[in-house]
């Protein structure tokens, strides 16, 4: 809504505030005013002139040499390119030394050989927008009318020294989509009263029901019709206090019989139409449903089929008008036009709301029958209607209205006790306070029985319950107002669970060791649903997705984590080491939904770069499953790794990651076929339940001191078959080695020609330490002989 601060005057005391402190003032009582805009756009020295005349250039087709008197300056050349530029016409002049919006200054200039002393400006140079600009001078500069005076000032005599407020409304204050809602709403702010416009004219003798009949065949959907009839008309351009006021309204001008009505809708908030009178035919107007695949072509020239449930206005056998909606082409108010009705009705929003959705038709009007304009305005808009026309198109008002009435508009009453309302805002608002605001607002109020009985103007559709009430007193009284309190309850500090103190734990790790946190869509595509899924279950869908892409319950993280891994290898970041924490949905036995949190790692690229020394790592397997170690360390839990397999992954690099005998997750690099179809080089990737990694209750961690005695270590290297993984074999060599043993570690892996077919060595290092004591070679023996022993027993060789 946007809000003309010369036009509210008009109806309210606004104190002469700055426009920027009264849209403060109304933000912070609950109307976000989202913009304060200048009409005037800092315009200067920018005046009426009179072209005295006007000649072909004679260097230039589409330019014409204008002799223009503007005032104090007598008569200056200005070259002028636009069309409609004629001898006799009062325009808008910008003389040299002029500064127009968008920081252009406009100087004395040559155009083919001929001085030009300004510019003869349209309505967009002076910062209209060229959708209000009436359609006669959309394309060319605007001409003005005769009254205005030569050399006076544009800015100032046409109502350019404005300030308009654009409020960003709620719905459910349809009662500011006008000029008096917004009256009221700052009278209530400013403690100030509301002026209501006048409507006065001259009745002829002869009646309006003596030339209309009216019948409504759906009072359900329109209980209330009031027609006017105006005769001997004079259609033309309005005057330009009235073009100014819509244009500054975001309403553009047609003439004075239309834009009449769309001043009293910007006015009133009630929505008018002004039908032909001889165009109707046959002097009735018939409110009714629409006959399935009747036609109808509406003021926009578009052909439209109707059904049942849409409402029209008919002259008893066609269509001239959607109800609410549109007017029908067939009733338009032309040049010619000399008598006409005016319409002011009140229709049932539900029937507006659909007939503007079935034919993708939203005008002003539909926007505010939509949201319920107010019963008790329709009859005074269509009087105030009737004055102006009376008043600007020299109309004769017949006598009376044709109306059908079948409308309850009683006011809403809402009881509320004061206590109740201090108890919801948390405050102690006096009485007396609470009386003021009410009686700021025009609510009738009395106090009985510690109750507020509150009569609810029509205009205020949206209160309803005590609530609204609360609301409104609140809004008032100042939000600045309400003090700021806790909530009360038992003294007790804040902090993270277990759980959430782990989980920041994990990111901590893992942005430390050079990943970065992601976060992706929850929703993913029935192709994507089950992939890399640790434990399948059925899938989830929804029942109205926005997409095919977005249409399923995810059951994995790593999907759209190698999604964002290909959007950035597609522009060249080769190196990616991404991973996100993030729910998976799992259906149990019962149908129900389970969320786990799962953690997820994709990798790819460099691990190390250090170009300078010529060393580079990198990302594979190992990499990432040395990650994985240091978080388990890093959490106090033991994880072991065992060969696996999974669709996607390469066969020969995959491994379920193991927690007290549970899988809880798998670590692998993906099969070449799917990196190739992301278009991916290799990468590694991880998934584990991170829920069951968390829950898990570990030993709170033991710091011991640093031993002064030494340890000693044996490398031994191992010949085993090609199946048996090293893991195995480490397990045998910490069981042997006893307590003693403190580390075992792989330092190489030989797999070469001159080893057995189907054969590997694997070499480890064995530390031996006793933090009490330094170890004898005897004791080391002795140990590390019950860990060859060990070996020898599963299979294990010692390579020569």
């Amino acid at each position: 809504m946007l809000v003309s601060i010369k036009w509210l005057k008009e109806y309210v005391n606004t104190q002469e505030l700055d426009p920027a402190e009264l849209g403060e003032k109304i933000t912070r009582s609950g109307i976000e005013v989202d913009a304060v805009i200048d009409r005037s756009h800092g315009m200067t020295n920018v005046v009426v002139g009179y072209v005295e005349s006007c000649e072909k250039h004679p260097e230039a087709d589409k330019l014409s040499i204008c002799q223009v008197n503007v005032g104090e300056d007598g008569i200056q050349q200005i070259i002028c390119g636009a069309p409609n530029i004629a001898a006799g016409q009062k325009v808008i002049v910008a003389r040299p030394g002029a500064e127009l919006p968008g920081g252009i200054k406009i100087k004395k200039a040559k155009l083919r050989g001929e001085v030009s002393n300004g510019m003869i400006c349209s309505l967009q140079e002076l910062g209209i927008e060229g959708k209000l600009v009436p359609k006669a001078y959309a394309e060319g500069i605007y001409v003005l009318p005769e009254n205005a005076e030569i050399g006076s000032d544009v800015v100032t005599n046409f109502d350019l020294d404005d300030t308009v407020l654009e409020l960003g409304l709620t719905p459910n204050r349809a009662d500011a989509m006008s000029m008096l809602g917004v009256a009221y709403e700052v009278g209530a702010i400013l403690s100030e009263e509301v002026k209501l416009p006048e409507a006065t004219y001259t009745e002829a003798a002869e009646t309006a029901e003596s030339m209309l009949t009216l019948n409504i065949d759906a009072p359900e959907a329109n209980p209330l019709y009031v027609a006017k009839v105006i005769r001997n008309i004079e259609v033309k351009e309005s005057p330009m206090w009235l073009q100014q006021r819509l244009m500054a309204a975001g309403v553009r001008p047609h003439n004075n019989v239309v834009d009449v009505t769309n001043f009293v809708l910007m006015e009133y908030g009630q929505p008018l139409h002004a039908f032909d009178y001889d165009s109707l035919k046959t002097g009735n107007i018939t409110v009714r449903h629409a006959k399935q695949d009747e036609m109808i072509t509406t003021l926009d020239d578009a052909e439209r089929k109707l059904s049942p449930h849409h409402l029209v206005i008919t002259n008893g056998k066609e269509p001239v008008a959607l109800a609410g909606v549109m007017g029908g082409a067939n009733s338009e108010v032309s040049d010619s036009t000399t008598t006409i009705v005016i319409e002011s009705a009140y229709f049932a929003s539900g029937s507006i709301r659909q007939t503007s959705k079935d034919h993708g038709l939203r005008s002003d009007a539909s926007s505010r029958y939509e949201k319920g304009v107010d019963p008790n305005r329709v009859i005074p808009a269509a009087e105030r209607a009737a004055s102006l026309i009376a008043e600007l198109a020299g109309g004769e008002v017949l006598a009376g209205s044709v109306i059908f009435d079948e409308l309850e508009r009683e006011e809403k009453i809402v009881k509320v006790r004061p206590d109740f309302i201090n108890t919801r805002l948390g405050m102690k608002i006096p009485f007396e306070d609470m009386l003021e605001i009410l009686e700021r607002l025009k609510f009738k109020t009395e106090a009985a029985n510690n109750q507020l009985i509150i009569s609810v103007p029509t205009r205020r559709q949206d209160i309803q319950i005590e609530e609204d009430v609360v609301e409104e007193i609140a809004r008032l009284y100042g939000y600045d107002e309400i003090p700021a309190t806790l909530p009360e309850t038992e003294a007790r500090p804040g902090g993270l669970t277990p759980y959430q103190a782990k989980r920041r734990i994990v990111r901590h790790f893992l942005e430390g060791a050079g990943l970065l946190q992601a976060t992706t869509y929850s929703l993913t595509s029935e192709k994507s649903a089950k992939q890399f899924a640790l434990a399948e279950t059925d899938t989830t869908r929804l029942l109205m997705p926005m997409s095919e892409e977005r249409s399923i319950l995810r059951q994995s993280l790593l999907p759209h984590l190698l999604d964002s891994v290909t959007y950035n290898t597609a522009r060249r970041i080769d190196s990616v080491a991404l991973y996100e924490t993030g729910a998976v949905f799992l259906k149990t036995d019962e149908e129900l939904l389970n969320e786990e949190e799962h953690l997820a790692i994709a990798m790819t690229g460099l691990w190390l770069d250090n170009s300078w020394q010529g060393e580079k790592k990198p990302v594979d397997f190992f990499v990432l499953k040395g990650i994985v170690e240091g978080l388990a360390e890093k959490l106090g839990v033991e994880l072991t790794f065992e060969r696996g397999q999974m669709d996607d992954l390469h066969p020969g690099r995959t491994a379920f990651i193991i927690l007290d005998g549970q899988r809880i997750g798998v670590i692998g690099q993906l099969h070449p076929t799917e990196q190739k179809e992301r278009d991916l080089k290799t990468t590694v990737v991880l998934e584990l339940n991170l829920a069951a990694l968390l829950e898990l209750a570990a030993d709170p961690l033991l710091y011991t001191p640093v031993s002064r005695y030494p340890s000693i270590t044996r490398d031994i290297a191992l010949v085993l078959s090609k199946i048996v993984e090293a893991g195995t074999i480490e397990k045998v060599i910490r069981t042997a080695g006893g307590k003693l043993l403190k580390d075992v570690r792989v330092f190489d892996l030989y797999e070469g020609d001159k080893m057995e077919a189907g054969k590997k060595s694997v070499a480890f290092t064995l530390t031996y330490f006793d933090p009490e004591k330094t170890l004898t070679d005897e004791e080391v023996v002795a140990v590390h002989d019950k860990v060859l022993k060990a070996l020898t027993e599963v299979g294990a060789e010692l390579r020569s």
